[in-house]
């Protein structure tokens, strides 16, 4: 899925992330439309990653004004980012959906064996499906609203408003996070319309430039449209939150521990 040249430089920036930066990193995955699963002959390699420090790192009074994250300007089409371990998993108790996808993705480039299955076991305590909706539908109507309703579009944007529909049908029908593969998520739509105007859409949107541009698509307007109106009244469950803190406190002190 990733040519081996560029998974081999990938690999080595994160080795000369460790060294630079004296951090051990946890895991480093592919996010955004590789891991989804429609990228464009030109996309970027998104690369994120989760990152520990020297146990002193955090034994200081002035910690919340420490950096904890590390970045790189985007080079040869590679974007390479990170978070610091306590970083991520305070954004994971608020079920953010960058985290949460990261975790899931289906390429990985580097796992200590330990972080990123603590994690995922703890997902289904952890992730709110309600703060998931509201993600998602914000994300479609962002999209929709400032890409798609023109005579021509970005086709790609229409990725950015159908997959997070979908993925609200999947925490509708199942209450667990969505899996970030679009194919997984479109296995929800039964309409045979809608899929095979998404099925040719993906085929187009793997063999176009990144900002193509064509004639908007009735059909999957009418359906983003339909769903966001049935969007606008949805009934969200609360989610009960009371033990997760102390799950992830664990989980930190384990990564601690296990670089002691």
């Amino acid at each position: 899925m990733i040519n081996s040249s560029v998974r081999e430089d990938i690999l080595s920036r994160l080795e000369m992330t460790e060294e630079k930066y004296d951090v051990k990193i946890l895991m480093a995955i592919e996010s955004g439309s590789r891991a989804w699963g429609f990228a464009s002959p030109n996309s970027d390699y998104d690369i994120r990653f989760i990152y520990v420090n020297k146990p002193d790192w955090y034994l200081v009074v002035d910690l919340e004004d420490k950096r904890d994250v590390i970045e790189y300007p985007i080079v040869d089409d590679i974007d390479l980012n990170g978070w610091d371990v306590r970083k991520a998993l305070k954004l994971f108790w608020k079920s953010n959906p960058a985290f949460v996808e990261w975790i899931q993705s289906p390429i990985t480039y580097r796992d200590d064996g330990t972080f990123r299955e603590a994690a995922l076991n703890l997902l289904p305590d952890i992730y709110s499906p309600e703060k998931g909706i509201y993600h998602y539908r914000s994300m479609a109507k962002t999209n929709y609203r400032g890409y798609l309703k023109e005579e021509m579009v970005p086709l790609k944007k229409y990725f950015y408003v159908l997959r997070p529909l979908f993925s609200i049908q999947w925490l509708e029908k199942h209450g667990t996070a969505a899996p970030i593969e679009f194919e997984k998520v479109l296995s929800l739509v039964t309409d045979n319309q809608l899929l095979d105007e998404v099925h040719m859409l993906l085929e187009r949107k793997k063999v176009s430039e990144e900002k193509m541009l064509a004639p908007a698509i009735p059909v999957l307007n009418r359906y983003i449209e339909s769903q966001l109106n049935r969007l606008e009244n949805i009934k969200i469950p609360k989610t009960d939150r009371s033990l997760e803190m102390a799950q992830l406190n664990d989980l930190f002190q384990t990564v601690l521990e296990n670089i002691s």
